[in-house]
């Protein structure tokens, strides 16, 4: 199986003079975004990058960051997405962690990292602002591969690192083939029945693998991908949408509740083919709502992990007779549900959800342990279907099949909260919790919101004599965390329950009452 790069090259060799990329009020043809991540292939080949080197990318959805992306893969490295908000010592962790070779990021963040020293690291290249090239990286390099060959990696070599939580608070590095993104990328462009003529829209952040899907979807359909950094304005958001004659757009649910309270007739939207939907739940009432507010547009409710990036989707003709329901197994894989002994659940039933396919990830990086307890040899159960010397994929997710076949997920086996689309480590923001000053012990548990799904709170002990305000706390967590990661609410308690063992008990903070949705304004995606 030839490298992902060959995704690009294959569109350029297709449509060259086709729109590939939209970004940042530029456009950008097939032709010259192949030509554009070659000349960084050969900036990173030129100092020294190896097959299988990791270079992490810590930009905001700019286009230097889908140039840097696509210029790794032709040079043979990995990329390393990093989410633009990601903050103080986490950037550290990260680097250290997948043992970057290179850097490419803007002054900004650069400024405001205070980077260590590594001995991996050994180059930094800097954007511009809303500039094509990259300084001191792609002015001074041609794309000669006559000269000088790119390398051509194997489908099972390296090409991504994404960093995901963990139930220890410190994020675990899903490592992803080429042969992983290909597959997942197939065979979403199969069931969206994506062609060259469509026009993928995208908010979602491509450090995000729901994000990153779209980018290579739509490259593997030769289609048009239109990217910004964020729906901050949603007005502006939808003019463009119209604007550019969208035919697709992906959302998470908190995404879907902004639309929901717009007037959506005032924005011509009939080029908007579908609507898909990931990375979290997409609550029954308000898919309803969404699908009856745009009638034309198909809606797609979807499930997977960053482990495989795509599981299940629900095709939009079955929706009203399975509410709730993430659809079925998508193509190229296989699924089971297995109890606690390994054995086959029956339909109506609750198992974890197990995947087997050329989708799941090689492993996590650097963590042989946390490797060996998610991919797992196939249970006697299914001997007669499985090799034995395959892996599975054990998802930590519990779910229910009805007799149709269609999955309903009903909990996580773990602590993670999966909120805003993103998988939120309980750990990771009660550390940032306590490194308050004046906060003596802290809690995180997630709760249900009516239409906005699940959002952070936080249970805080405050320091004796200690003068801190909910609003303290979040514009605190805010300087420490990710935007989806601060607390939505804060609420002071003199103690934290704690169970039998002399650990906090989360079951008894979870079942505590919970405050009106109207308590605090839900912050947009």
């Amino acid at each position: 199986m030839p490298g992902l790069a060959s995704l690009l090259e294959v569109a350029n060799f297709r449509s060259p003079e086709a729109i590939a990329l939209v970004m940042a009020h530029r456009t950008w043809t097939f032709a010259q975004l192949d030509e554009a991540a070659t000349q960084f292939a050969f900036a990173l080949l030129s100092r020294g990058l190896s097959p299988g080197d990791r270079v992490a990318i810590w930009l905001a959805n700019v286009p230097e960051a889908v140039i840097a992306l696509w210029g790794v893969l032709k040079a043979g490295g990995a990329f390393v997405m990093v989410n633009a908000k990601t903050k103080g010592e986490k950037i550290n962790y990260l680097l250290r962690d997948s043992q970057a070779v290179a850097l490419v990021t803007d002054e900004a963040h650069l400024a405001s990292a205070q980077l260590v020293n590594y001995p991996y690291l050994q180059v930094t290249f800097l954007v511009g602002d809303h500039t094509l090239a990259m300084r001191g990286a792609l002015a001074s390099f041609e794309s000669r591969a006559e000269v000088c060959p790119l390398p051509s990696p194997d489908g099972d070599d390296l090409a991504a690192i994404l960093y995901t939580s963990g139930t220890t608070g410190f994020p675990k590095g899903v490592a992803l083939t080429h042969r992983n993104i290909a597959t997942a990328t197939r065979a979403i462009a199969q069931y969206l029945r994506l062609k060259a003529s469509d026009v993928l829209f995208n908010v979602l952040p491509l450090s995000f693998g729901y994000g990153l899907t779209q980018l290579f979807s739509a490259c593997f359909a030769s289609a048009a991908f239109v990217c910004e950094k964020d729906m901050l304005f949603p007005h502006t958001t939808l003019g463009k949408v119209a604007a550019v004659r969208a035919t697709g757009f992906a959302i998470v649910p908190t995404m879907a509740e902004i639309l929901l309270n717009l007037d959506l007739t005032k924005y011509d939207l009939a080029s908007l083919r579908y609507i898909t939907n990931a990375g979290a739940h997409l609550p029954p009432e308000q898919a309803t709502q969404l699908a009856a507010s745009l009638p034309h547009t198909a809606l797609y409710c979807m499930y997977g992990q960053t482990e495989c990036l795509r599981i299940s989707y629900l095709e939009p003709e079955e929706f009203s007779a399975h509410p709730g329901s993430v659809g079925k197994g998508m193509p190229f894989q296989d699924l089971f549900l297995l109890d606690a002994e390994g054995n086959e659940v029956d339909d109506l039933c609750t198992g974890e959800l197990v995947v087997r396919g050329d989708h799941v990830m090689r492993g996590y990086w650097n963590a042989e342990d946390a490797t060996r307890e998610k991919l797992r040899s196939p249970p006697p159960s299914l001997k007669d279907r499985v090799a034995p010397n395959e892996r599975l994929l054990f998802t930590g997710d519990l779910f229910r099949r009805d007799a149709d076949g269609f999955l309903y997920f009903i909990s996580r086996k773990d602590d993670v909260i999966k909120s805003r689309g993103e998988k939120v480590s309980p750990a990771e923001v009660e550390r940032a919790l306590v490194s308050i000053p004046g906060v003596e012990a802290a809690a995180v548990v997630g709760i249900e919101r009516p239409r906005f799904g699940v959002v952070i709170k936080a249970f805080v002990v405050r320091e004796s004599g200690a003068v801190l305000s909910e609003r303290d706390v979040i514009r605190a967590c805010a300087a420490r965390l990710e935007d989806y990661m601060v607390p939505a609410v804060v609420e002071f308690r003199d103690a934290l329950p704690l169970n039998e063992r002399g650990k906090v008990d989360y079951a008894t903070l979870k079942s505590q009452p919970q405050p009106p949705s109207s308590d605090r304004p839900h912050r947009p995606y």
